[in-house]
C-alpha cells in the first residue's frame, strides 16, 4: 500500500474511534446527566472553549508538536471527557469540557493539514493534480468517519438494552413527555429505572478504551511530516498570530452578506443542539427510556451521511437556493409536528421519523452553508470560515445554555423564529450577489463546493 493512502487510513481509523466514543456520549449528556443540567451545561462549555481554541492554539501546537503529536495530544483531551463522566459533576464534568473543546480546534487543525500535505505528497511524486488527490484523500477520511456516529450509538444502545430495572410507564408520566414538558416535576418523570451503575461504567469503559485505542493508532502507525516536506508544511503553517487572527475574523464583519449570514450560521448550531439536547431528553428517554436514545441518533446519522453525499453531488443541478427552500420546509414541518405531537410508545416508528428528517434537513445546512461560505468569501476565508466557526458553535452554546432554563415548546418557538430570520437573512444575500454580478458565472464557482464544505468540515 502506498505510504500516503496508508496514513489518510490510519488518520481516518483514528478519528472512527475517538468519535465513537464522543459522539455517543455527546447524545447521552442530557439524559444521563440531567440532574441541575449538568449533562447540557457541559456540552455548552464544549463549545465555548471550542471558540476560543479556535482563534488561536492550533497555529502555535501544529508549528511546536507538528501534526502526528498535535493530533495524538488533542485526541488525549478527548479521553479525560470520557474519564470525567464516571463520577460525573460540576467539579469533573466541567473541567474536563474545557480540555476537550481546547483539544478540538487543533486536532482538526492538524488532521486537515497533514492529509494536505500527503496529498500534495503524493501529487507531486506520481505527477497528477494535487488538488484531486486531496480531495481524494478527503473523501477517503470523511467515508470512514462519518459512520462514527453509527457505532458510538449503537454500542451504547445495546448496553442499556440489557438493563433489567426497566419499568413500566403511566400515561399520567407520558403527560409530561414532548413539547409541553413538565419542569417543575423531579428528573425523573417517567418513572423509568435509571440505568445501573455497572451498565454504566461499561459503557464509558468501552468508550474510554476506544480513545486510547485511536491515540495508540496514531502513536505507532502514523508517519512523522517528512523533512522534505518540511517547506509544504511551513506554507500551509504560515498563519497570522491570534490577534491579527481575532482582528481579520471581526474586520471581516463589515462585509454586509457576513452579518447578513449570521442567524443562518447560528441556525445550524441551534437545531444540531436540540436534536442532541432536547429531542432525545424530552421525546426518547422521557417516553421509550434511555435505550432508545442510541439508535434514534443510529437513524440521524445514517440519513445525514447519505444526504450529504447525495446533496453535495445534486446542487450542481438544482441550485443551493432549491435546497435551502426544501431544507427550511422540511424542519418547519417538524418543527410544528414536535409541538402537536404527544410522544406515546405505541407510535415507536413516529420516534425515528424526526431523526430521519432531521438528518436530511442538517446534511443541507451543513454542506451548503460551507459551500456559500466558500463561494462568496473565496478571497477571504480563513476570516470567514473563522466566522462560520465562532456563530455556529455560539449557537450551540445558547442552545444548550438554555435547555434547562425553557419549556421544549418554547425553545421549538425560538428554533422556528430563527430559520425564519435565516431565510430571510439569506434572501438578502442572494439579492445582494444577483444585484452585484447579475451576468457572473458559477459553473467554476460550484466545482470548488465540495472541496471547500471537506476541508472546513468540523
Amino acid at each position: 500500500m502506498e505510504r500516503n493512502l496508508k496514513n489518510v487510513l490510519v488518520i481516518s481509523f483514528g478519528f472512527l474511534l475517538l468519535f465513537t466514543a464522543y459522539g455517543g456520549l455527546q447524545s447521552l449528556q442530557n439524559s444521563l446527566h440531567s440532574a441541575e443540567g449538568l449533562g447540557v451545561a457541559s456540552l455548552s462549555v464544549i463549545y465555548a472553549a471550542l471558540i476560543l481554541s479556535s482563534m488561536f492554539l492550533p497555529p502555535l501546537l501544529i508549528k511546536k508538536l507538528g501534526c502526528k503529536w498535535t493530533i495524538a495530544g488533542s485526541m488525549c483531551c478527548y479521553i479525560t471527557f470520557s474519564l470525567g463522566n464516571f463520577y460525573a459533576s460540576w467539579y469533573t464534568l466541567i473541567p474536563t469540557s474545557v480540555i476537550l473543546g481546547l483539544g478540538g480546534a487543533p486536532l482538526w487543525s492538524a488532521k486537515c493539514t497533514y492529509l494536505t500535505i500527503a496529498g500534495n505528497s503524493y501529487a507531486e511524486k506520481a505527477g497528477k493534480n494535487a488538488k484531486d488527490i486531496i480531495n481524494q484523500y478527503f473523501g477517503v477520511f470523511f467515508l470512514i468517519f462519518q459512520s462514527s456516529g453509527i457505532w458510538g450509538n449503537l454500542i451504547s444502545s445495546l448496553i442499556f438494552s440489557r438493563d433489567s430495572n426497566k419499568v413500566e410507564i403511566s400515561e399520567k408520566n407520558l403527560a409530561c413527555c414532548g413539547a409541553y414538558d413538565c419542569m417543575t416535576e423531579p428528573t425523573n418523570t417517567t418513572g423509568l429505572a435509571e440505568p445501573s451503575n455497572s451498565l454504566i461504567y461499561t459503557l464509558l469503559g468501552i468508550y474510554t478504551a476506544s480513545g486510547v485505542l485511536a491515540v495508540l493508532l496514531i502513536v505507532i502507525f502514523l508517519d512523522q511530516i517528512k523533512s522534505e516536506q518540511a517547506e509544504t508544511e511551513k506554507e500551509i503553517l504560515e498563519t497570522p498570530s491570534f490577534w491579527s487572527t481575532f482582528l481579520a475574523t471581526f474586520q471581516h464583519l463589515k462585509d454586509k452578506r457576513q452579518c447578513l449570514l449570521i442567524p443562518l450560521t447560528m441556525y445550524s448550531g441551534f437545531e444540531q443542539g436540540f436534536l442532541s439536547g432536547d429531542y432525545t431528553k424530552t421525546y426518547v428517554t422521557c417516553a421509550l427510556g434511555i435505550h432508545y436514545v442510541g439508535y434514534a441518533m443510529i437513524c440521524f446519522s445514517a440519513v445525514n451521511s447519505l444526504c450529504s453525499l447525495l446533496f453535495g453531488k445534486i446542487s450542481q443541478f438544482t441550485g443551493r437556493k432549491l435546497l435551502f427552500a426544501f431544507a427550511t420546509v422540511t424542519n418547519t414541518a417538524c418543527i410544528i409536528a414536535l409541538l402537536l405531537w404527544k410522544p406515546h410508545p405505541k407510535q415507536l416508528a413516529v420516534f425515528f421519523v424526526f431523526p430521519a428528517l432531521w438528518g436530511l434537513s442538517d446534511a443541507i445546512w451543513q454542506t451548503q452553508t460551507n459551500g456559500l461560505y466558500g463561494i462568496l468569501f473565496e478571497k477571504h476565508k480563513e476570516a470567514a470560515f473563522a466566522n462560520y466557526r465562532l456563530w455556529e458553535s455560539l449557537g450551540f452554546v445558547i442552545a444548550f445554555g438554555y435547555s434547562t432554563k425553557l419549556q421544549v415548546c418554547i425553545k421549538l418557538y425560538i428554533l422556528l423564529s430563527v430559520l425564519v430570520l435565516s431565510m430571510v437573512t439569506y434572501g438578502a444575500v442572494e439579492y445582494l450577489e444577483a444585484k452585484s454580478s447579475p451576468g457572473a458565472p458559477t459553473a467554476t464557482k460550484k466545482e470548488n463546493v465540495g472541496a471547500l464544505t471537506q476541508e472546513t468540515y468540523m
